[in-house]
């Protein structure tokens, strides 16, 4: 890897990663066309690792929330009457929604490494789960908000975030989609899943990182690494400043129709032999 496709494959991380289009799916096929082998260790923890860029974005864009959120939970832990507040409901609901998908993808790690980073299940998973999104957009009544979260949703959402670990359904498409169907607003759902990306993906790369740090300073480079994580950090923070504005006044009929077109596409050149799945 250059410096070049470092830079090109963190961009289109940063771009991606919250947008409900499925980031891995798009850094699969990129990767793929760039030469790469997809289910290599070192490809597979690269893909994983330069999204931290993406969750730092995130963390700085969210921080007001943050700063409020996070000495609420805290308190409440020691004091009875803070656990009403509402801070402190948002932040132990986020953690419980959070924990269904560290199980699931420590249970499966090898097989969503492997079988799972076929192209093939790419493009059937930006198709299919394209049908789940817009039931959802459509089905939404968008009456519930920030302050009506509670555990239940999250843990619910959470559990349907799982699916995001076949590349090309998408995290964000997951979460969002999940708390649509839970009559939340397109912005609260937004935000929602900006919040519950922050402990997945943020353990899932310094998971990989602390297991495949030789694999990678080997393969990629730990040089290329960092600057795709950077590259992703920067683009990221336009990234979700232009998905929560555009949210508030549109539907997801962008993002469906765009993971139709390029599920297809993804399936014709596989059908006709133009790339491998693997």
């Amino acid at each position: 890897m250059n410096i070049f496709e470092a830079v090109l494959l963190g961009a289109v991380e940063g771009v991606t990663e919250f947008l409900p289009v499925s980031s891995t799916g798009h850094l699969t096929i990129l990767e793929k066309l760039l030469g790469y082998r997809i289910d290599d260790p070192d490809i597979t923890a690269f893909t994983v690792i330069i999204q931290s860029g993406a969750v730092l974005a995130t963390v700085i864009f969210l921080m007001k929330d943050i700063l409020r959120i996070v000495p609420a939970f805290f308190k409440g832990l020691v004091n009875k009457e803070a656990r009403q507040h509402q801070d402190f409901r948002f932040g132990w609901s986020v953690i419980l929604g959070s924990i269904p998908i560290v199980i699931i993808a420590l249970l499966f790690k090898d097989t969503i490494e492997t079988t799972l980073r076929s192209l093939w299940f790419v493009s059937g998973a930006l198709i299919l789960w394209s049908g789940v999104m817009a039931f959802a957009d459509h089905a939404a009544t968008q009456v519930r908000h920030e302050e009506d979260v509670t555990w239940k949703d999250t843990l619910i959402i959470g559990f349907v975030q799982c699916m995001a670990l076949i590349p090309g359904i998408s995290r964000s498409g997951s979460t969002m989609s999940a708390g649509l169907l839970r009559d939340f607003d397109r912005v609260t759902v937004t935000k929602l899943s900006f919040f519950l990306s922050i402990p997945a993906l943020m353990g899932a790369s310094i998971l990989q990182g602390y297991e495949e740090y030789d694999r990678i300073a080997g393969g990629v480079g730990w040089t290329n690494t960092l600057v795709a994580t950077g590259v992703s950090f920067v683009v990221a923070y336009f990234s979700v400043t232009w998905l929560l504005k555009f949210v508030a006044k549109h539907s997801y009929s962008i993002f469906i129709f765009y993971r139709l077109v390029l599920g297809a596409l993804l399936a014709l050149l596989l059908a006709t032999g133009t790339i491998t799945a693997q």
